[in-house]
């Protein structure tokens, strides 16, 4: 009997190793929370060739392994053309992005929102020169590491205002070149 004791007190005394815990590699520390702004630059799809500038604004929040929520508002209203006068386009928008890992210092994502669209335009009717739509958007690109948690950011986005004045789909699409500063950051163990 004693030594059954004795060796099941061996058994116990030598897994007590595998208990042992090491410092982190690298400690994580803040809210995983990003927020941006950029220069944006559309096609507005209203008649051919039709290009206008404005700005954008965005935060991220990361769930987990790179899967996140963003909120994005987008105002388009500089550079109007001559005939467009009336001219403006906004969104505000949500959805779902997904950042890829880091590959030679970028950092690949994409992302699927929806919300809603405030268009003003020029129209022969006094009393309809605005409306609002559902849009869905879909875009990607890429992040860039410029300092600590602050990412240059080109984006690039494609939308789907549904029903256009109950013809069709109007598609705007274009490019937004920003910043991101995240509030969460990796330091490394001291």
């Amino acid at each position: 009997m004693r030594s059954k004791l004795v060796l099941a007190a061996l058994v116990i005394f030598s897994t007590l190793p595998v208990f042992a815990q090491v410092a982190p590699a690298a400690k994580i520390s803040g809210f995983p929370l990003g927020v941006g702004v950029g220069l944006t630059d559309y096609s507005l799809d209203y008649g051919p060739g039709r290009r206008m500038v404005g700005v954008s604004a965005w935060a991220d929040y990361n769930l987990f392994h790179g899967l996140g929520i963003e909120a994005e508002g987008t105002t388009i209203f500089g550079g109007k053309p001559s005939v467009l006068q009336r001219m403006k386009q906004d969104t505000i928008k949500g959805g779902i992005i997904y950042r890829y890992h880091e590959i030679f210092h970028l950092r690949p994502y994409a992302k699927a929102l929806g919300g809603l669209g405030s268009i003003d335009f020029p129209s022969r009717n006094p009393l309809y020169t605005h409306d609002t739509y559902t849009v869905y958007a879909f875009g990607g690109g890429l992040e860039y590491k410029a300092w600590k948690t602050l990412y240059v950011r080109g984006d690039y986005e494609y939308e789907f205002w549904q029903s256009f004045q109950n013809r069709h789909f109007l598609n705007p699409n274009g490019f937004t070149i920003g910043a991101t500063y995240y509030l969460r950051g990796v330091h490394g163990h001291r």
